[in-house]
């Protein structure tokens, strides 16, 4: 990875710190980012938060398949983005992104995703993804401020947490889009 940090207008994209892990852990109590990143683990603990920031974050930067980002704006952690499989040839780096609760509707998701895929791109990934749940507007509405372009949906595609699956749109980004 060539850079640290990412900067838009408004929002700060940086490497977690040990001190974010309590603005983490509460932002991950909300029940919309529990339902949606089924990936997280639920319940959602302080350690949890701890070993995102001091642990995970920094090993996929450490390995170079993605960088995982708290996003800032003036200075408050707003949110959580990511980049990640660098290496994948077929659909390019994937795009994810988590916004706290009381920090919706500000648009902070679409600018920090416009960001890391104008990044990746600027990397020269050949293309830039992200998948969001058929049901989940905000998050499929959000990747189109961002400037991506929905492809499709993948049917079955996404794990629940009860054992079943769901179907996801699949949207890109390409250079010159």
């Amino acid at each position: 990875m060539t850079s640290e940090v990412v900067r838009t207008a408004r929002l700060v994209l940086r490497p977690p710190h040990p001190d974010d892990a309590d603005a983490v852990w509460r932002a991950c109590q909300d029940p919309d980012v529990q339902r949606w990143i089924t990936a997280l683990p639920v319940p959602y603990t302080r350690a949890d938060a701890a070993d995102f920031v001091g642990v995970i974050a920094p090993a996929a930067r450490a390995r170079g398949t993605g960088m995982l980002a708290v996003v800032e704006a003036d200075g408050e952690l707003v949110g959580s983005a990511g980049i990640d499989r660098f290496a994948d040839e077929q659909l390019g780096p994937a795009i994810g992104y988590w916004t706290a609760p009381q920090a919706r509707g500000r648009g902070y998701a679409a600018e920090a995703a416009r960001a890391l895929a104008d990044w990746a791109l600027e990397l020269g990934a050949p293309r830039v993804h992200l998948v969001a749940d058929v049901r989940n507007t905000a998050s499929q509405a959000v990747a189109r401020r961002a400037g991506f372009t929905q492809e499709g949906v993948l049917r079955s595609a996404l794990p629940y947490r009860d054992g079943t699956r769901g179907d996801a749109a699949m949207f890109a980004r390409l250079p010159g889009d």
